[in-house]
C-alpha cells in the first residue's frame, strides 16, 4: 500500500475550469477547445507556462495570450481566460482529504497557479470561497505552488520539490490530477498515478491504493 498522497487542486478538488471554457467558446463563437488548443501550443514557454512559474504578471498574460489566440485566427484576451478558471469545490473529495488526515497519512497539494493579491492560492482573502478554499489549504501537509517554486507540472523538478518538502520517496507515492501529461512524469519517477475524469471513480481507485475507505 502507498502511504503519500499528492493532490492537484483545480480539476480535482475543485472542478474542472473546463466546462466553463467550453461555455465561453460558444458564446464567443469560437471552435471548441480553442482556449485549451491555445494553451496546448508551445506549453513549456506560452503565455499560461510564463504565467504559471510567475515569470510575467496578469496584465502582460492578458497581452501575450491575445497575442497566441489571434495568431490562431480569433480575439480571446487573457483577462477573459483568468476570470473562468474558479471550479466548484466538490465536497467528496474534501471528506476524502479529511479521512486521510484522520488516519494520520501525510498529503501534499501540488498546484499550478497563478499569482493573486501578490502571493498564491493559499493567500488569506476576504470572500466566503476564498476561505472555504484556505479551509482545505490548511489540511494538506504541505503545498507546492507554480507562481512560488519558479517551475510547474509536467517538469520533473516540480514533483521533485514536493518529494523533498514531503520526505517522501516516489515509489510510496500516489498522485491525483486531471490531465494525463502532468501524471505521466510523475509515473517515470514511480509514482502511482490516478487520472481524474470521474472524481467519485478516482476515489474508488485511491481507496484502492491507500486501503482507506474514503466514500
Amino acid at each position: 500500500m502507498r502511504t503519500v498522497i499528492f493532490w492537484d487542486f483545480g480539476g480535482v478538488i475543485l472542478s474542472s475550469p473546463f466546462e466553463a471554457f467550453n461555455h465561453y467558446e460558444v458564446a464567443k463563437d469560437l471552435p471548441k477547445d480553442f482556449i485549451r488548443t491555445v494553451n496546448a501550443t508551445n506549453p513549456d514557454s506560452n503565455a499560461w507556462a510564463l504565467l504559471e512559474r510567475s515569470d510575467i504578471t496578469p496584465d502582460q498574460f492578458d497581452k501575450k495570450f491575445a497575442a497566441e489566440a489571434a495568431e490562431k485566427g480569433h480575439h480571446v484576451p487573457g483577462a477573459d481566460v483568468l476570470a473562468l478558471l474558479q471550479g466548484d469545490i466538490r465536497p467528496a473529495m474534501v471528506q476524502a482529504l479529511h479521512r486521510i488526515k484522520a488516519a494520520g497519512l501525510p498529503q501534499a497539494c501540488l498546484t499550478n497557479n497563478v499569482v493573486s493579491h501578490g502571493d498564491g492560492v493559499t493567500d488569506r482573502a476576504r470572500t466566503d470561497r476564498q476561505r472555504a478554499i484556505n479551509d482545505i489549504m490548511a489540511i494538506f501537509d504541505t503545498v507546492v505552488e507554480s507562481s512560488k517554486v519558479g517551475c510547474r507540472k509536467p517538469e520533473t523538478r516540480f514533483y521533485e520539490i514536493a518529494c523533498e518538502a514531503m520526505k517522501a520517496d516516489p515509489n510510496n507515492v500516489v498522485f491525483l490530477d486531471d490531465l494525463g501529461i502532468n501524471l505521466k512524469p510523475a509515473a517515470a519517477l514511480g509514482m502511482h498515478t490516478i487520472k481524474v475524469v470521474d472524481h467519485i471513480e478516482a476515489l474508488r481507485q485511491l481507496e484502492s491504493a491507500i486501503g482507506l475507505e474514503l466514500l
